[in-house]
């Protein structure tokens, strides 16, 4: 039988996609993060489907479930928050089937980044303003950046930059980038995105820390910096242009 690491959004149940909840309705076997996934999205699977909280399970634990299911015949599913390419931890688990044997899919998800553009009513690719969107992290104890992957490198790009697992360390993301993007750049902060406790920060990059500070915010959010946040002189897109020409075969050109 099949394992499927389903992505489950960013926390509001409806956020799901189709294909997941159709995915999630067939396996005898759900395994979830309690402390993330709406406990909602359980409506959906099938009655007397066994239910696992990873919560408290370590690695090779989650692997066993995984691996028992298989074992069983049952389908099962493996239900992260946000997407499942990004943050997910995904990758180890994958390892360790493929060492088992067990075959296993990917069912995309509405990322933590998207859902927090959302609420923040901007597109984060701007003509002429910002075409770029880095996403990442910032190194903690436990885990270190790969060597050049490190904020003040990042920052050199001008890029928008999305910051996950970072509301703890605003003050160092606020210090490492200023000198890139300068104190006046626009940044956000968005926790919860899309649950109904959603808090949304906006600023210019020297007062974010002391924000997030004020609001409390410590876990589930994304800070992102970037002038696109704020862009409101630019070009329209040629996707859309008037100046665009169709051509016979249906492609689009810029008349000459």
């Amino acid at each position: 039988m099949t394992v499927y690491f389903i992505g489950a959004g960013p926390g509001a149940a409806d956020l799901i996609t189709v294909r997941g909840a159709r995915t999630l309705a067939s396996c005898d076997v759900c395994l979830y993060a309690g402390s993330l996934v709406p406990p909602e999205l359980l409506d959906e699977c099938p009655p007397g489907a066994r239910l696992v909280d990873t919560a408290r399970l370590d690695l090779d634990r989650i692997t066993a479930e995984l691996v028992r299911a298989h074992r069983e015949g049952r389908d099962a599913a493996r239900l992260h928050s946000g997407d499942p390419s990004v943050y997910s931890a995904v990758a180890e688990q994958m390892r360790r089937l493929d060492a088992e044997g067990v075959p296993y899919e990917m069912v995309p998800g509405v990322p933590a980044f998207a859902a927090a553009a959302a609420a923040l009513n901007r597109e984060l690719t701007v003509p002429t303003v910002g075409q770029t969107v880095v996403l990442t992290r910032v190194a903690q104890r436990a885990t270190a950046m790969p060597e050049g992957e490190e904020l003040a490198n990042l920052g050199r790009t001008g890029a928008l930059l999305v910051v996950h697992l970072a509301a703890r360390h605003a003050d160092r993301v606020v210090a490492e980038l200023l000198p890139h993007y300068g104190p006046d750049c626009p940044a956000a902060v968005v926790a919860m995105a899309s649950r109904p406790d959603e808090v949304v920060l906006r600023g210019p990059l020297a007062t974010l820390a002391e924000q997030v500070r004020q609001a409390g915010v410590v876990r589930t959010a994304v800070i992102m910096v970037g002038r696109a946040l704020a862009a409101e002189h630019f070009s329209d897109s040629f996707l859309y242009s008037t100046e665009r020409e169709r051509t016979a075969d249906g492609t689009t050109a810029r008349p000459a």
